[in-house]
């Protein structure tokens, strides 16, 4: 199956669960044969050695001509056999048949604490995408999607492709950052013009900023669409949702051949919420690596209790509820010490409390962690706690397990569906969950059993079993759109 990928973060480039699931699930479903063009709403840096990379055993990438929509052809890297990709901290993976391409839709993440404010849209009649290839010093190439002059010729493209998704610049919610809305309408615009030429079966976009381009290249090119849901604007905002955002979530699930939801929890919102037919709907769970290896010398030695919150620091993740808990485990747990792991538009508050609690100097706020730092902290960790409000999925509790780390979840996350062994608890109930922090802490034996079969319960949770999943909803698009074309 040959398979347009589009998200809007990938390792190195990444604020949270989306970004090591899209990792996952591209690396197998390469393994698996599959064909993937990756494209990522961002210009490749060419300064940061730590981005995606394409090697070739003979240190060029292959190339074949693509022709644009002025009739001009430019080169694009294209698989070659035992072709590596270097993703940042993630190590060296070899990736036999995906390609990746970067293209200058101006945003990172759709967080506050995620990244720099996007550029927004150009101004209309001004520029148009031209694929770049540029060597670096160590004799590897980037691929990036650049802008220049945009024609005449291309305004009625442009106009077709807004009003296919329907959507203009603007503010999106207090929670987001910089011109998203507008930012996706760029991506959408620039994607067709990178993709409509090329040869793929399937459409597969990731989350709401990237549905408009979906829709939009499946309209152009005739091919079906999959939307994977891995959060709606219900979990990140409640029921104070941002109708602009719920409507393109809307239109993406509707303009779907089929819709992939994280969990069963999230397949309830996508038809209780957004109206979607239950029968278009696949679950689809979350994988983990389980053959991952902590770094060597990463252990702490120390009479301190380390508690581990790892996540944005955001009203989904119910930060306020771990700060209250912690509260009530030092009154029975005086050694113990609480880490918040992340960043968020909530952090500043969750300092304020933790010092109006008076339980300041026993609370670390790391800021945002990536790569060697994860590991390094679910190292020190005697426990980590989940206590989302609205968790469409969950990785982090996998990884955490993955690294020998008893878990305490909400009952309100996807992850509660596929996990046995790990204490439950519902969000909002902070003298449970303290309850429970302590009797990790205070009984290593309950330790031991939740790290002992965690470990072996992880092990079936696979992105190779991912991919299967998608394989059989790719065959469902297809034949479902040959039904509905008569072929």
């Amino acid at each position: 199956m040959r398979v347009v990928m589009l998200g809007w973060e990938f390792p190195p480039f990444i604020s949270g669960g989306l970004g090591t699931a899209c990792y996952g699930l591209t690396k197998a479903l390469d393994s698996r044969g599959h064909e993937v063009m990756f494209v990522l709403p961002r210009p490749v840096d060419r300064s940061a050695a730590s981005h995606i990379r394409l090697l070739s055993p003979e240190g060029a990438v292959a190339s074949a001509p693509v022709r644009m929509n002025d009739g001009t052809l430019v080169q694009t890297g294209t698989e070659v056999s035992s072709e590596k990709v270097t993703v940042g901290a993630t190590g060296t993976t070899i990736f036999k048949s995906t390609k990746f391409v970067g293209v200058p839709a101006g945003f990172q993440s759709p967080y506050a604490s995620g990244g720099a404010p996007g550029a927004g849209v150009g101004s209309r009649g001004t520029t148009r995408p031209r694929l770049v290839k540029t060597e670096l010093p160590d004799g590897t190439f980037l691929e990036t999607l650049e802008e220049v002059a945009w024609s005449d010729e291309h305004e009625q493209e442009l106009e077709h492709a807004k009003a296919i998704f329907s959507i203009s610049g603007g503010k999106s919610g207090a929670h987001y950052q910089g011109d998203l809305i507008g930012e996706s309408e760029r991506y959408a615009r620039l994607v067709v013009a990178l993709a409509r030429n090329e040869e793929f079966d399937v459409v597969h976009a990731h989350d709401w900023l990237t549905f408009p381009a979906g829709q939009a290249l499946a309209r152009v090119t005739g091919k079906p669409l999959i939307v994977h849901v891995h959060s709606t604007d219900f979990d990140r905002s409640g029921d104070h949702v941002n109708q602009r955002i719920y409507d393109i979530e809307r239109r993406g699930m509707m303009a779907a051949m089929r819709v992939i939801a994280v969990s069963e929890l999230t397949k309830s919102i996508c038809v209780r919420r957004f109206g979607v037919p239950a029968s278009k709907v696949d679950v689809v769970y979350n994988g983990i690596d389980s053959d991952h290896q902590a770094p060597a010398g990463s252990t702490i030695f120390s009479r301190d209790k380390i508690v581990l919150f790892l996540g944005r620091i955001t009203m989904q993740k119910g930060p306020e509820y771990f700060i209250g808990a912690a509260r009530r485990v030092l009154e029975k747990v005086p050694e113990a010490k609480f880490i918040m792991a992340g960043s968020g538009d909530m952090e500043l508050r969750m300092i304020e409390l933790a010092a109006e609690y008076g339980i300041g100097h026993k609370v670390l706020f790391t800021g945002f962690l990536r790569g060697a730092d994860v590991e390094r902290v679910y190292s020190m960790a005697d426990c980590y706690v989940m206590p989302s409000v609205s968790e469409p999925f969950g990785i982090a509790p996998l990884e955490a397990m993955r690294n020998d780390v008893p878990v305490i979840i909400s009952k309100q996350s996807g992850v509660s569906e596929v996990l046995t062994h790990a204490l439950k608890v519902d969000f909002w109930d902070i003298d449970e969950m303290a309850n429970k922090i302590v009797a990790v802490l205070r009984h290593p034996p309950l330790s031991q059993t939740l790290r002992e079969h965690g470990n072996i319960e992880i092990k079936r949770l696979t992105w190779e079993g991912a991919a299967k999943a998608c394989e059989r909803t790719y065959e469902a698009a297809v034949n479902g759109q040959a039904r509905l074309l008569g072929v």
